[in-house]
């Protein structure tokens, strides 16, 4: 649930970013608007004087432009000689001029101003000390605000992504424990009945089994225990490549299926089409068999007690590749999990656990550098393992 929830908090988180920079955008937009329409009073203000220069146009006209200019809400403070402070507006605090408590506060914070912007004016008469104005106080936290926002969202998403990691690590250990309990439950069965068997007088043995028949039988348990053995031997570490012979590895499939066909797949035909001019594959032939094998048996599970048709067929296709495809005509493969096949725990077997198309994929794909996917099949199900070549 959590693997499936992140990207949508990680869209919504983005979505709420991108909501507040727009709207805070729209609003310094709007404030330098309104600037710009001050400043266009302030012109007219001018022309206005131009045009009429008469003494009571001019005193009024002037007022009116200190207004306009006051209205920007630029901190401004006029100080004179000894930086006596004549007057003060748009400051962020409020203080009197006339009081020595007012002349000390404005005093400091004119030191603040300076710092930020050269004072205007001669100190023997009068300077004007200036900050800046409202938009570009806030445009100064636009680039912290996006920094912040891009890390808190970078920061969300190695957690969640650390956490989904961390999820799926723990259920494909779990996946492979149930896995490696599954296939030595077989043969360790196996061994305990013919040991049961071993025990009983000759005489009421069942179908007069003899020691050299019971030998045979643990011998081959045992061979399929190392086998298990050997495969999740390799599991998590490099294998070594080398040349296959792509049609010994079909043979030997062949054949332990076959072997096996009446009890897993009762009615089902194997058959095999590989074309003797198939090149050898770099693979490692105990890691490429299981993951074959398991896709056969996943067809096999397809076509249980209904019969069918199972054929692989290989071909060099592609320069530097060779293709085999592994088809069943059985009821194909649910819609609804066609896109997550190869993912760990997908099944639709009432007690299957989702993992042999899962190591498959694993094999061919991380330990071999091929390719294994779904491809379209006008009937049943068709599964195309790509595999390099050994080259000249």
């Amino acid at each position: 649930m959590i693997r499936r929830r992140w990207p949508l908090a990680l869209a919504i988180l983005f979505v709420a970013l991108l909501t507040w920079y727009l709207l805070y955008t729209e609003r310094v937009a709007g404030a330098l608007q309104d600037d710009a329409a001050t400043l266009t009073q302030i012109f007219a203000e001018v022309q206005a004087l131009v045009q009429d220069p008469s003494p009571e146009s001019t005193d009024r006209r002037l007022f009116e432009l200190q207004d306009l200019i006051l209205d920007v809400g630029v901190p401004l403070v006029l100080t004179g000689p000894g930086d006596s402070v004549f007057s003060a507006a748009n400051l962020p605090f409020v203080a009197d001029p006339d009081t020595p408590e007012g002349q000390i506060r404005i005093r400091a914070y004119v030191r603040t101003l300076d710092a930020r912007n050269p004072p205007v004016g001669d100190p023997e008469v009068t300077r004007i000390h200036y900050g800046d104005p409202p938009e570009l106080r806030q445009l100064r936290w636009i680039p912290w605000l996006q920094a912040g926002g891009l890390l808190l969202t970078v920061l969300t998403g190695v957690t969640l992504i650390r956490y989904q990691w961390r999820a799926e690590s723990e259920r494909a250990w779990t996946l492979m424990a149930r896995e490696l309990a599954h296939q030595l439950g077989t043969p360790i069965s196996s061994l305990q009945g013919w040991l049961e068997v071993l025990g009983l007088p000759h005489g009421d043995r069942p179908g007069e089994v003899t020691d050299e028949q019971i030998a045979r039988e643990v011998g081959e348990d045992l061979v399929r225990l190392e086998r298990i053995a050997r495969r999740f031997e390799l599991i998590g570490r490099t294998p070594e490549l080398g040349g296959l012979d792509v049609h010994r590895l079909a043979r030997n499939l062949e054949r332990y299926l076959r072997a096996r066909l009446p009890r897993l797949g009762p009615g089902v035909e194997l058959h095999l089409d590989l074309p003797e001019s198939l090149p050898a594959v770099r693979g490692n032939e105990v890691l490429l068999a299981w993951a074959l094998e398991n896709v056969v048996k996943n067809s096999l599970d397809a076509l249980a007690g209904r019969g069918g048709r199972i054929s692989i067929r290989g071909e060099h296709a592609e320069a530097g590749w060779v293709v085999l495809e592994i088809a069943d005509d059985g009821p194909g493969v649910a819609p609804e999990i066609r896109d997550r096949l190869f993912e760990p725990g997908t099944t639709t077997k009432p007690k299957g656990w989702g993992v042999g198309l899962a190591l498959s994929r694993r094999i061919v794909e991380g330990a071999h550098g091929g390719k294994i996917e779904l491809v379209e099949a006008r009937h049943g199900a068709r599964i195309r393992v790509k595999l390099p070549a050994v080259k000249g």
